[in-house]
């Protein structure tokens, strides 16, 4: 298979299983059903929907001035205007080509910042590694509220979390493995593997040197509570669905994002996952169905509109450069 079918497939399959899943969540509903989710969109309190629009908004300010944090200690002091649309910028990317938003990202702030693009990167995976630490500590105390709930829901499903655990394991392990080979070799095209390893780890490595490492916890705190309360917030916009309490919405939140990392931004499996826990916990279909596609909906008009502005506006206010 060459380089250039692989790199299509990249982008074409995940974007067809999500609108495959789209068409599958389609075809599970009657008309009547349809009708019905129509409704409960249409008659849903918005003013609710937008403070979840707005609690969305200040994660994503909070994640820009994190960045900063980050790129302090290698001596590089990026505006904020420039950090803010890099990010909706990668966030409208994934909604492409998953995962590539983390590339436009790192490129978009060496552009017009004159930052190495591998130290950006490095900086961007010293992130991903932290929320992904979150996300854990939202998984676990999901868990210890309803730790009988969620075990056998996945052994229902074939799914192991010690097997998980175990294989992510031997994967870190075969990760620190190449680290130590990298470092030692003197084989030349290696060597150049390495120095853009290096420029990696030095990004990475960056939150052990910063100055405000009290800063950085708060600006982590704060986005991961604002997810969480711009998901709570939707709750209240469908009648149904205010009596939920924090139990089943931290199980359908952790549901969510693991649906987000799947297709590209999530199209078709976000609704679906968050649709399929909110009716293990009594909710109708037609209810759950419809907080989940208010929830996607809301959220990626938000990245479409504000990564486009940033897309086109991000070369004039840098017109200097």
């Amino acid at each position: 298979m060459n380089k250039r079918l692989k790199n299509k497939l990249k982008t074409i399959l995940p974007l067809a299983l999500g609108v495959f899943l789209v068409y599958y969540s389609y075809r599970q509903t009657t008309p009547a059903d349809r009708t019905q989710i129509y409704h409960t969109i249409k008659e849903a309190n918005y003013f609710w929907v937008v403070l979840s629009l707005l609690a969305g908004l200040l994660s994503h300010l909070f994640r820009a001035w994190r960045w900063n944090l980050l790129l302090e200690p290698m001596g590089y002091h990026p505006r904020f205007a420039n950090n803010i649309m890099a990010i909706f910028i990668a966030y409208l990317a994934n909604l492409g080509i998953p995962r590539s938003g983390e590339v436009f990202r790192a490129t978009t702030i060496s552009t017009y910042e004159k930052i190495p693009f591998e130290k950006g990167f490095g900086t961007i995976v010293a992130e991903r590694i932290i929320d992904l630490i979150m996300l854990l500590l939202v998984v676990v105390t999901a868990a210890a509220f309803q730790t009988e709930f969620i075990v056998s829901y996945l052994e229902s499903k074939g799914i192991h979390p010690l097997k998980t655990i175990a294989v992510l394991a031997v994967l870190g392990c075969a990760g620190l493995a190449f680290l130590y080979f990298i470092n030692r070799t003197h084989i030349g095209w290696l060597q150049r593997i390495r120095q853009l390893v290096r420029g990696l780890m030095e990004g990475i490595t960056s939150i052990f040197k910063m100055r405000r490492k009290g800063a950085f916890i708060l600006y982590t705190l704060g986005i991961w509570i604002m997810y969480i309360v711009m998901f709570w917030l939707i709750k209240y916009s469908i009648p149904e669905t205010i009596d939920l309490g924090i139990a089943s919405m931290l199980v359908a939140f952790v549901a969510g994002a693991f649906a987000m990392s799947t297709t590209n931004g999530g199209i078709g499996l976000y609704p679906l996952a968050v649709g399929k826990v909110l009716v293990l916990y009594g909710i109708t279909q037609t209810a759950a169905d419809s907080f989940g596609w208010i929830m996607w909906t809301s959220q990626t008009l938000m990245v479409v509109i504000l990564g486009a502005f940033s897309f086109l506006y991000l070369p004039f206010y840098n017109r200097s450069k």
